[in-house]
């Protein structure tokens, strides 16, 4: 897969922006570009009303990504802007990939994830790939290994 491009939206808390940048990295160097479309320090949103914010910023960069990644780390799970870009992009029909932060150990998937994700990955170039392309479904557990159960999600029920 030399050279893939794919639009994607990645869902994280403002203080993991750094972490944004390390996954770009990491799966460049597998061959895939990721053009991110979420909202980071170095693009901001000045915005205020999270009404707007929501409407007229989020989900049309939301709608414009092929795949929302969710770049999961210690405090994710608690960010309702996180889970409500994961709902946000289950209602669009997007698919939904969760990538556990390097080093991950005690994290707990946010809510939305858990219940739309359609996988689960950890800090493997070639398994991000493969979950952001829709070549798996794996649930990985942060520090490695099939996770014992799989959720419940939109493509099973």
């Amino acid at each position: 897969m030399p050279n893939e491009i794919k639009d994607v939206f990645i869902s994280h808390i403002h203080e993991d922006d750094e972490g944004l940048a390390k996954l770009k990295d990491l799966v460049a160097k597998h061959g895939l570009q990721m053009r991110d479309s979420s909202i980071t320090a170095d693009k901001p949103n000045n915005a205020k009303d999270p009404d707007y914010i929501k409407q007229k910023i989020l989900t049309p960069q939301i709608e414009w990504a092929g795949t929302l990644a969710v770049y999961v780390s210690q405090d994710t799970r608690e960010s309702e802007w996180v889970n409500w870009e994961i709902e946000k992009a289950h209602e669009l029909g997007k698919r939904i990939v969760g990538i556990w932060e390097y080093g991950a150990k005690d994290c707990e998937i946010p809510e939305a994830l858990e219940k739309y994700g359609d996988a689960m990955v950890g800090w493997n170039g070639e398994s991000i790939i493969d979950a952001i392309t829709g070549k798996s479904d794996a649930w990985y557990k942060p520090t490695g290994g099939i996770r014992d159960y799989r959720p419940i999600n939109r493509h099973r029920c």
